[in-house]
């Protein structure tokens, strides 16, 4: 297919440049107008310089349980 091997190339970049440790949850939130509040609260105050370490998550809800939204960063190791 046209263009499979760039968005290959492209995902292998991304997962080399990616975080492999454990992440720490910051924010968590069932209020979508609370995560986008917080967001933009964050942003405004440039807590995280670099947004690019940061993870956002929504995990999609169903009738059992609703949609949360999430935000983590990685976790430091603990020095050995």
């Amino acid at each position: 297919m046209p263009g499979q091997r760039k968005r290959r190339e492209r995902e292998l970049r991304r997962r080399a440049d990616s975080w492999q440790g454990p992440w720490e949850t910051v924010f968590e939130t069932q209020d979508p107008e609370e995560w986008r509040a917080y967001l933009s609260r964050i942003r405004a105050e440039g807590r995280y310089p670099d947004e690019s370490r940061l993870r956002y998550d929504v995990l999609c809800g169903r009738l059992a349980s609703p949609t949360t939204y999430r935000l983590s960063v990685p976790a430091v190791a603990p020095p050995r």
